[in-house]
């Protein structure tokens, strides 16, 4: 019975749901933290006799076992989702996750960066890639120290400004950068198309500067490289002009955080967060920052409502004089 459910929930989600295979395999590995405990316990029933209390034991097992109570919210997310599932398909008469209750989690603000933070990050692309600055002119060339002869290092350099550009213009999630393409940017109104979680589109505004950066590297250097078959489409390259992955960016990103003395735990995400929260400390109405987010609930917006205060009570402390006697 566990196998068919699982393979069945599996199709539900991609199908149904349109969720992405990274999703669909953690919910899949949620709902068979279950079924070990299950068996561990003595218990080896099907999905349609699991009770409340065994869905409370499971909890109670993996956190003797050391998993973070984040972590316990998530499994317990998946498999109550699992069991909508069943509940929906028939093939059980209850729910028994209904009232399983999560552990309460401290709901921590992400890091996010100043905008003089943005604009250090992206000055060290052209240091990134081997340059180095001249101290007569100003001009980046080549470090000879370096031993290294980098291909088209030049569209390393406007690829990598015109993408942390991007990201933090537009608030992209890595995935949605990645994945952006030629098709999908509409300059000329102002906007690009953006394919986010559950294959979700949205319009995104993008500014003049942003756009200017795209143009540069893709009139200048992106048209010089062999495009690999079928990546004809995507924006972002390699040198070996093919997509770029998540984890490349991710170590771009921490790369130029490094070389900006940047000790903030930074990752491509960080951009988004950046985003959001410099609309929301400009006075952006939240239902607008989550439209440009793609967040299904205006709930996973709020988090930016709480940075804004901590910014507030910041700037009181800092200059109103009753928080100075």
């Amino acid at each position: 019975m566990w196998e068919a459910s699982i393979n069945g929930f599996k199709i539900h989600l991609r199908m149904e749901r349109s969720l992405s295979a990274h999703t669909i395999e953690a919910y899949e590995r949620d709902v068979k933290i279950l079924t070990r405990y299950l068996l561990q316990a003595g218990k080896p029933v099907g999905p349609e006799a699991v009770s409340l209390e065994e869905l409370e034991g499971c909890v109670r097992w993996v956190a003797e076992l050391g998993m973070t109570a984040s972590s316990q919210a998530r499994m317990i997310s998946g498999i109550r989702t699992f069991f909508r599932y069943l509940l929906l398909e028939d093939m059980i008469l209850h729910d028994p996750s209904q009232l399983l209750e999560a552990p309460k989690t401290p709901r921590k603000l992400p890091d996010f960066l100043s905008v003089q933070e943005i604009d250090a990050m992206i000055a060290m692309v052209p240091e990134h890639v081997g340059y180095k600055k001249d101290p007569k002119t100003g001009e980046y060339k080549l470090d000879p120290g370096t031993g290294q002869k980098i291909p088209n290092d030049g569209h390393l350099v406007q690829r990598n400004i015109a993408l942390l550009e991007t990201m933090y213009a537009c608030g992209l999630r890595v995935s949605e950068a990645v994945g952006l393409r030629l098709s999908q940017l509409y300059f000329q109104e102002g906007f690009i198309r953006v394919t986010g979680k559950g294959d979700k589109e949205r319009l995104i505004p993008i500014g003049d500067s942003t756009v200017e950066h795209i143009n540069i590297y893709r009139k200048d250097f992106r048209s010089r490289i062999d495009i690999a078959r079928g990546h004809e489409d995507i924006l972002f390259l390699n040198r070996r002009g093919k997509g770029l992955t998540r984890v490349m960016v991710f170590l771009i990103i921490k790369e130029l955080a490094a070389l900006a003395n940047i000790k903030k735990n930074i990752s491509p995400h960080t951009f988004r967060h950046s985003f959001a929260t410099h609309l929301v400390e400009a006075g952006a109405d939240l239902v607008s920052v989550q439209e440009m987010l793609g967040h299904e609930s205006i709930t996973t917006t709020e988090i930016y409502t709480h940075l804004n205060r901590e910014y507030l009570r910041d700037m009181l402390v800092q200059f109103h004089p009753a928080f100075n006697r």
